[in-house]
């Protein structure tokens, strides 16, 4: 599959889970990126939920843990504090 469908795709999903997302604790933001492994940007493309502050599964409540996956897009979750406009 080539980039612009695979894009295509996830943007399609984004649409369809962003106000699930955008209701969860620390969720300030979603889009379209490559996977973060290390730092270091990977060439998976992935649905990125930008979070104010990560916490360890563990620290959440049941339903503030943000799946893996949706709909067959992996989810990456990226630290960037609060958005201040």
């Amino acid at each position: 599959m080539d980039t612009i469908q695979r894009t295509a795709e996830i943007a399609a999903i984004q649409r369809r889970y962003d106000a699930y997302l955008m209701g969860l604790p620390n969720v300030v933001g979603t889009g379209i990126g490559y996977r973060q492994r290390a730092g270091q940007p990977s060439d998976e493309l992935c649905l990125v939920v930008m979070v104010s502050q990560k916490c360890e599964r563990t620290e959440l409540a049941a339903e503030a843990i943000l799946p893996r996956e949706l709909d067959g897009a992996s989810i990456d979750v990226i630290e960037t504090g609060a958005f201040v406009i």
